[in-house]
């Protein structure tokens, strides 16, 4: 049997490394592509060189992860970085199987007589195909104080769980998520069109309707960087979300980490998720309508969660008291084009847009864990809020906001009495948002709340551009 040569990976990876002999090949490749709210602050990460750790980029299929590695590389090499102390490689290149990570390093600085002290930088792509990667590259971090190592994969679950058990102290997480609405709209170049900053603080939009049209799209395929930009892949949406995203996940990813047998089981209980998203379920329906144990959802839930498909929301009641047997809880896809791929298209007046524009708000809230971390929702005998921010010290509310495909909410004060009736228990609760389909005003209520009404598409764009970088323009009082 002939074995892969050591020329042989070397011819492979001056393929995969065209900067060696030309600094302006990566512009040719990747420098029309947009990029990413999270690149600068990822590009930030790469270049500090002060804390040694790797830095672990994961998130979702089809975010755009690769991308943005080829960028910071495109960057780093414009700002003056020499291209021969760059590598990059991806693991599921099928030469490279099996070769421990070492071995690429040495390889490296052999090839270009680095000294053991030179500042180099390694990118390891797709690391979750590379059997004990987290073992491999802990060692690397030990051993080469020199060198900034970072690797990224598409098995989030794996990549997070094998992370946090054996990399404390080596490694640094970075999280992409799906794109942000904000994102979506300067993607396909009409963010400036439809959105209006001149009246700042406020942000207002120049045509709702437009921006409704718009919203529509970001929850058909609008959170994937590669169906927005690429006609072909749009047209194919369900196809490449489906295949492509949702079935290796659940098919492959998921069983391979946890060992699970049934894979139809999980299939069908994530089907059961995404059809209700952004409504209330409970682990006795769920155990009910699926045949399966409530222990066994209860796994099966965190997994999905591990794997960045779905978040879970928990309950409180109208005295933001927790339930201490919570039982049932919201469930929100973490990009709400998952959905339609599943499901077909949806329409402006289609009868689930309450629900799907609730969870595209949900999704925005995502891009910032610790503040996802203090969001639940309020649910009592006589009413329900669909969204309630506690304060993490006090545990009061702070806010709350209502979600509503509809103007009729800003048109007849009666339908926010539930409103008015947790304020009632929350005196200091001075900030009530309820989103509308077109209408935008403040009103005060008989009971004197102020709700402030905003069109959901233009709330979902707000907390989508501002809240990676905790510049949301939002008043959050203090209790």
């Amino acid at each position: 049997m002939i074995k892969i040569s050591p020329e042989d990976v070397d011819k492979r990876l001056s393929f995969d490394n065209p900067w060696w002999g030309d600094s302006e090949a990566q512009d040719r490749i990747y420098g029309d592509l947009p990029k990413r709210s999270y690149f600068q602050p990822f590009l930030d990460l790469v270049k500090n060189r002060e804390v040694r750790r790797a830095i672990i980029l994961m998130g979702p299929r089809r975010v755009g992860k690769t991308v943005i590695l080829h960028q910071t590389i495109n960057q780093l090499l414009k700002e003056g970085t020499e291209g021969k102390t760059i590598l990059f490689l991806s693991m599921e290149t099928p030469i490279y199987t099996d070769t421990p990570l070492e071995t690429f390093v040495r390889r490296f600085q052999e090839r270009f007589g680095h000294p053991a002290d030179r500042q180099l930088t390694i990118i390891f792509d797709e690391i979750q195909y590379l059997r004990d990667w987290e073992v491999h590259l802990k060692s690397l971090v030990d051993s080469f104080p020199h060198i900034r190592f970072v690797v990224s994969g598409s098995a989030a679950a794996a990549l997070r769980l094998k992370s946090r058990e054996s990399g404390a102290g080596r490694f640094t997480e970075f999280l992409l998520p799906p794109l942000t609405f904000a994102e979506y709209l300067d993607f396909i170049k009409r963010e400036e069109e439809l959105i209006d900053f001149s009246s700042a603080p406020a942000v207002v939009t120049t045509n709702i309707d437009e921006l409704n049209r718009e919203l529509i799209n970001y929850l058909n395929y609008g959170g994937y960087p590669e169906a927005v930009i690429n006609k072909r892949v749009r047209d194919e949406s369900n196809r490449f979300i489906k295949n492509d995203i949702i079935d290796k996940v659940l098919m492959r990813d998921l069983p391979q980490l946890y060992g699970i047998r049934d894979i139809q089981e999980l299939n069908r209980l994530f089907t059961t998720l995404a059809y209700n998203t952004g409504n209330e379920v409970s682990l006795e329906e769920l155990s009910q309508s699926s045949g399966v144990s409530k222990t066994t959802l209860s796994r099966y839930l965190e997994y999905l969660e591990a794997a960045f498909l779905i978040r879970r929301v928990h309950r409180i009641d109208r005295n933001a008291r927790h339930f201490k047997r919570a039982t049932s809880f919201k469930v929100y896809l973490t990009n709400p084009s998952m959905r339609a791929a599943l499901f077909g298209q949806l329409e402006e007046d289609d009868q689930t847009m309450g629900s799907l524009a609730e969870t595209a708000l949900f999704a925005q809230w995502f891009h910032d864990g610790a503040l996802m971390d203090q969001l639940y929702y309020a649910r009592w005998p006589k009413g329900e809020i669909d969204m309630v921010f506690l304060d993490q010290a006090t545990q009061k509310p702070l806010w709350t906001t209502e979600v509503k495909w509809s103007d009729r909410p800003a048109r007849d004060p009666k339908q926010l009495r539930h409103l008015e009736a947790f304020r009632e228990k929350h005196p200091k609760l001075n900030f009530c948002e309820v989103t509308t389909r077109t209408f935008q005003s403040q009103k005060t209520l008989s009971s004197g709340l102020s709700v402030t009404f905003k069109p959901t598409s233009l709330l979902v764009y707000e907390v989508g551009k501002f809240v990676l970088h905790k510049k949301m323009q939002r008043p959050i009082p203090t209790p």
